[in-house]
């Protein structure tokens, strides 16, 4: 691997998995309703409890600036409003939230801005960050190469069986990468360093953003060289392993035996979003994970001031309920994708283009 002593600057370096595939090329969001992303709910609401949940469909419209349009039209704190996950701003989007001691009808009855709350009903508990199943979209890609079609049911039918790279999209590492960049300077604590970059005071949030898109970057080099061992869809001894169904993990004690599993969607290998009490692999894997670490001039102590505890992130997703077809001049793509997944990934290998769209995570990493 190439080493990077001093610095983390973000490039786009992850290999596509489709690479031997010419991609459909194509303009995305030219019109508002060519990208639809729909919320799954991890449970159901019982219908009774103080708690009342509600689902809104926004257009044009980031989830922070809704939170707060809602809250005016209550009288309420934006704090009391609680919701699973991030949305994109230029898309027609439906999520869920709730709020406190407010019944199903006063949320009906809300008359919003570019907003509309479609149903409400109360719960016994609130809404909480990663509290959802994932998200479903529905994506028109328009100014399409003329063998589009053809082109995106040999891609999509590889990701179908082979998954789609876990990555993080280009859009949470900023310009040049500098995100991720000043998550190294704050992890090393080198106040010199930021106050080159203009980095004076930033708060809690601000703080442990620029940390994980410091983890991020990490992982995705992980993920690249995977990639490029042919390692993304099976797995080796010693690697830590997850079950799509449960979520459980396991480490890998038989190869031969897992990567069936693996082959046939049951499993994943998981990559390190690095900590000081994270998970480690063995053997081969723990070699690459411990040269990507070193290679960005840190050991997993490091990770101990900041409170960073670690976790692991699959290194591909399944995209379930895979779907295509042509519409007029446009091409339709369908799938629904489990939380922290970005829609980026899949995009990226059918356009054979870098996406950049202003999605969010859904799911909390340490």
């Amino acid at each position: 691997m190439e080493q990077h002593e001093d610095s983390v600057a973000f490039a786009w370096e992850t290999p596509y998995l489709t690479a031997a595939l010419p991609g459909v090329g194509g303009l995305l969001r030219a019109e508002l309703e060519d990208f639809v992303v729909e919320e799954v709910p991890a449970y159901t609401p019982c219908g009774e409890g103080e708690h009342t949940f509600f689902g809104v469909e926004k257009r044009d419209l980031s989830t922070p600036r809704l939170v707060e349009a809602i809250a005016s039209a209550l009288g309420i704190s934006p704090r009391d409003i609680s919701y699973a996950g991030l949305k994109d701003a230029r898309a027609v989007t439906r999520q869920i939230f709730s709020v406190q001691w407010l019944s199903p009808e006063t949320l009906l009855g809300l008359q919003l801005e570019n907003a509309q709350v479609l149903w409400a009903t109360r719960h016994t508990n609130k809404l909480r960050v990663g509290h959802l199943r994932g998200n479903r979209f529905t994506i028109r890609i328009r100014e399409l190469h003329p063998e589009a079609l053809a082109r995106a049911t040999a891609i999509l039918n590889t990701l179908a069986q082979r998954g789609v790279p876990n990555g993080y999209g280009v859009q949470r590492f900023g310009n040049d990468g500098r995100n991720a960049e000043i998550g190294l300077l704050l992890l090393r604590n080198d106040r010199a360093g930021l106050r080159a970059r203009g980095i004076h005071h930033l708060s809690f949030w601000q703080h442990r953003f620029y940390l994980s898109a410091l983890q991020s970057e990490l992982f995705n080099r992980y993920l690249a060289e995977r990639l490029q061992r042919g390692l993304l869809d099976t797995v080796l001894v010693g690697d830590v392993a997850k079950k799509h169904a449960t979520g459980g993990m396991f480490t890998v004690e038989s190869a031969e035996v897992d990567s069936l599993r693996a082959q046939a969607g049951e499993i994943s290998a998981t990559g390190p979003i690095y900590g000081f009490k994270i998970w480690s692999p063995q053997g081969e894997m723990a070699t690459l994970e411990a040269e990507i670490l070193a290679a960005a001039g840190l050991k997993l102590a490091d990770f101990q001031p900041a409170k960073l505890k670690g976790s692991r992130r699959p290194v591909r997703y399944m995209p379930e309920g895979l779907a295509w077809r042509s519409e007029g001049d446009a091409l339709v793509v369908e799938f629904f994708a489990p939380k922290g997944a970005f829609a980026t990934m899949l995009l990226r290998e059918l356009m054979k283009s870098d996406v950049e769209l202003d999605e969010a995570d859904d799911a909390e990493e340490d």
